[in-house]
């Protein structure tokens, strides 16, 4: 069996090189990936809290507000002075604003950066075309 390829080198020799550029290939984009979930999980560090925030400020209204329907209700049945009710409402709009302006800022962080590794993703359909048209070239 014929082993030599034509250019000087044997298919073990071809073989071995195809090896080490696939191995290179791999580590490089492996290294793409480690990098671009390392960038996501920052952005996760601020937009988690934000996220929580925004939901416990939320919740927190929502529990407000339905004390100061309770207390408009129980101000309606007996002569009591509504300067309790109002006090909830204007604490619960606070909570709301406050929480609303986070869960918005949460919202936009997630949606600029995203959570999938586009640059890794795209280079890789990037690798594909290549890969395909090299391919086709050989035949």
């Amino acid at each position: 069996m014929n082993t030599d390829l034509g250019n000087g080198r044997n298919l073990a020799a071809v073989l071995v090189e195809m090896k080490e550029e696939l191995k290179e290939f791999l580590e490089t984009r492996l290294a793409m990936f480690k990098t671009e979930l390392r960038e996501k999980l920052k952005m996760l560090k601020v937009a988690a809290p934000l996220a929580l925030l925004g939901i416990v400020l939320l919740g927190t209204a929502y529990l407000l507000f339905t004390l100061a329907l309770v207390g408009l209700v129980a101000a309606f049945l007996h002569d009591n002075p509504f300067r309790w009710c109002f006090a909830f409402l204007a604490v619960a709009v606070l909570w709301s604003l406050l929480g609303g302006v986070a869960a918005y800022f949460a919202k936009r962080e997630f949606e600029l950066n995203g959570l999938m590794p586009n640059r890794t993703l795209q280079v890789l359909k990037g690798d594909k075309v290549w890969i395909r048209s090299e391919a086709k070239n050989q035949i």
